[in-house]
């Protein structure tokens, strides 16, 4: 279960005062919450990239060339998406007998190349883009939703996002959700479900029985109706008495977009957020939840990732992994079952430039940047109320000759940058360097994925445009340019 710019602080189980979301504070309570846990990035296409792929995003492609540091994704006049040699999740799982379905959002490409159903994937019902919308379909098209190879309809047109933020996405999200755990069991193959819910990122929605019913306003209702959703599919596992046999992880694709104010999520404790290498931008709210086999009420601090669930998931199916390609994800079995912790590395990714190394308690940071001071004036800011002098830089700032360390179990806000004088950072700063130095020496950028757009591979006429109420339209003449990314 995959949500999309939920912060960490979000659930009430995590500290949010408001208590608003019992399922997954009940799904917590049964299973094991992952404090330290982290995306790949913190931006969604490269996390989402690097989920299914076990990989880094500058291993798999999913960074730019075109500017430093920089974050990119994959919006609709992107020109490229997940490569053909890349092996995902649901590829490996395959092999195993599992029959796998995405529902939600794709966001790695939306060429038909680049769809789900080219990637392992059996079934989709959703979108390979953002909601963003609505559009004219003259200038830019409105975003389809697929049924597996075809489009059902649009964003908009056909599944409805009201002005007052009113949808029934959610809901539809949820039934597929069940219905494919439900057709499954009973034909008694094994499955793999990745359930990629957007509904907390903007535009935000809800159902009409959702709405005005949080203290957090819209964004409220929104976390509230995906709390519910939880709690169906998760009782829909109990009732077919298979609850016992599946194992859940519940997490987000990166922090909470700050930027939004009001209408963006929570990061707790943490500095800033989406978009950004400091903690808000890229540690997660995470639940592991596996009845009869992780303990009830534990806590892990075992420091994860994203790309953990991909090894995880391969050793639990007992399918070989890959070995023509360094994998950076880890099992979580001991961790899972035993509640015993691996001393790993873990880094932070803007681009094609690492920025950040953690490993125990103590984070380096080669380079900082919040955003520019230009796009900060107009009103983005990534760190509202948390300016950290030398710390949440508006230049990209190189401390790479004299890194700045924090202990993040002391100081999980980052405020405190501990003195290049003191013992303790004479001690662990060389520490950190060598991780970082071994990584290099085994880091093959892949070919960037995230440089061209084109307004003529826009969602145009997608497979099915010809089908039923729904419309094909006609896009420019294909035109290649340097994608431009602000942050």
């Amino acid at each position: 279960m995959l949500m999309d710019d939920m912060g960490w602080g979000d659930l009430g189980v995590f500290g949010e005062p408001n208590k608003e979301t019992p399922y997954l504070d009940q799904m917590a309570a049964e299973g094991m919450l992952f404090p330290d846990f982290y995306s790949a990035n913190p931006l969604c296409s490269p996390s989402r990239a690097a989920l299914l792929t076990g990989r880094l995003p500058i291993r798999n492609g999913f960074y730019t060339t075109n500017g430093h540091a920089r974050n990119a994704y994959t919006p609709q006049n992107i020109v490229g998406g997940i490569p053909d040699e890349e092996i995902l999740l649901p590829e490996l799982l395959q092999k195993a007998g599992y029959k796998s379905k995405l529902v939600g959002k794709w966001h790695l490409g939306h060429q038909a190349k680049y769809l789900p159903l080219k990637h392992g994937f059996d079934e989709w019902f959703g979108a390979p883009n953002c909601h963003f919308g609505p559009y004219d379909n003259v200038h830019t098209p409105n975003i389809p939703v697929y049924r597996n190879e075809e489009m059902a309809g649009r964003y908009y047109q056909d599944f409805k996002i009201e002005k007052n933020g009113e949808s029934n996405l959610t809901q539809l999200y949820t039934q597929e959700a069940v219905e494919f755990i439900t057709r499954m069991h009973n034909k008694s193959k094994p499955f793999f479900l990745y359930w990629a819910v957007d509904a907390t990122h903007e535009p935000l929605y809800a159902s009409k029985p959702f709405l005005g019913t949080s203290n957090r306003g819209l964004y409220g209702d929104v976390v509230r109706e995906l709390d519910s959703a939880v709690g169906k599919i998760l009782a829909s596992l109990r009732s077919l008495k298979i609850d016992n046999n599946t194992l859940v992880f519940f997490s987000s694709d990166n922090g909470g977009a700050t930027y939004a104010k009001q209408h963006g999520g929570s990061n707790g404790p943490f500095l800033c957020g989406k978009e950004t290498t400091f903690e808000g931008g890229m540690r997660e709210p995470t639940i592991a939840w596996w009845p009869g086999h992780i303990k009830k009420g534990q806590v892990s601090h075992q420091v994860g990732s994203l790309m953990d669930l991909y090894t995880t998931f391969v050793d639990f199916a007992e399918v070989a992994m890959p070995t023509d390609r360094v994998i950076d994800g880890i099992s979580l079995r001991a961790s899972l079952l035993n509640n015993t912790n691996v001393q790993r590395p873990l880094f932070y990714y803007r681009g094609n430039q690492i920025m950040a190394v953690r490993k125990g308690s103590y984070k380096a940071h080669l380079w900082t940047w919040t955003n520019s001071i230009e796009e900060f004036k107009k009103g983005t800011n990534f760190c509202p109320g948390q300016d950290i002098a030398g710390v949440t830089t508006h230049n990209q700032t190189d401390h790479t000759s004299k890194p700045l360390l924090f202990h993040i179990g002391r100081d999980p806000g980052e405020k405190y940058p501990i003195s290049p004088n003191t013992p303790e950072y004479k001690k662990e700063m060389p520490l950190l360097m060598k991780e970082i130095q071994n990584h290099m020496v085994l880091l093959v950028p892949a070919t960037p994925q995230l440089n061209m757009c084109d307004e003529g591979v826009m969602n145009w006429a997608p497979a099915g445009c010809n089908k039923g109420q729904n419309k094909c339209y006609k896009g420019p003449p294909s035109k290649p340019y340097n994608c431009t990314w602000p942050h």
